[in-house]
């Protein structure tokens, strides 16, 4: 959803994978080894962040509540959801521009943009060290149950730009109720069981135009 504003993918060619290994930089076990190159490592996301903006794919989306009740549930840790204009967004993964602590990661305290890098050192109320609000593997995703409880009473389903790999946020499509219309926004081939799906092969931008002008009948 976001890399036609700039920001950096992990599965994509040339994605931030092919130069960080996620065992270093996204688990538990990587921040205990080596936490300054884990804080290091998010705090240039986060400056990457604050230099781009929301494409017409994420305002498509913000748009579409003039006709249409949305909830976006998103496995990007950025805010451009919230930039754009769109009122209810569930973070599956956590958010770059907040952290937490290591000992209480379900609390998220907000990340001024003028002061965007955590450092060692930097502890909460309680005197324990910060860290991204980002889910990492091998952590629990709090937020899986929320988002299972909106796609059951979802009329709409729409995929925008996930190769369906991640679980568990793969796994909502087993929520959708029977006979929905179910649409998937990708420019690649995207392997699913699913043989009721929609596809409009498409980026993100060019899909939410196209998707706006399929929904637009239907209002």
């Amino acid at each position: 959803m976001s890399a036609e504003s700039g920001i950096s993918t992990f599965r994509d060619t040339n994605g931030l994978w092919n130069n960080y290994r996620v065992e270093d930089v996204a688990t538990p076990e990587g921040f205990a080894k080596n936490p300054q190159m884990v804080l290091d490592f998010y705090n240039q996301r986060r400056k990457e962040l604050l230099k781009v903006e929301p494409n017409p794919g994420h305002y498509g989306l913000a748009a579409l509540e003039d006709n249409f009740d949305v909830q976006v549930i998103t496995q990007n840790v950025d805010n451009l959801h919230e930039r754009a204009g769109s009122s209810s967004v569930l973070h599956l993964h956590g958010e770059l521009m907040k952290s937490c602590s290591v000992r209480n990661p379900n609390t998220p305290y907000d990340i001024s943009p003028d002061h965007p890098e955590i450092h060692l050192g930097d502890k909460d109320a309680h005197g324990d060290q910060l860290r991204p609000f980002v889910v990492w593997f091998g952590e629990a995703v709090p937020m899986i149950e929320p988002a299972i409880r909106l796609v059951k009473s979802a009329d709409i389903f729409v995929v925008i730009g996930t190769s369906l790999n991640v679980y568990p946020a793969a796994g909502l499509l087993n929520y959708v109720p029977n006979a929905r219309p179910i649409y998937l926004i990708d420019p690649n081939d995207v392997q699913t069981y699913r043989t009721d799906i929609q596809i409009i092969k498409a980026g993100a931008s060019a899909g939410v135009k196209q998707l706006t002008e399929v929904l637009k009948a239907l209002v």
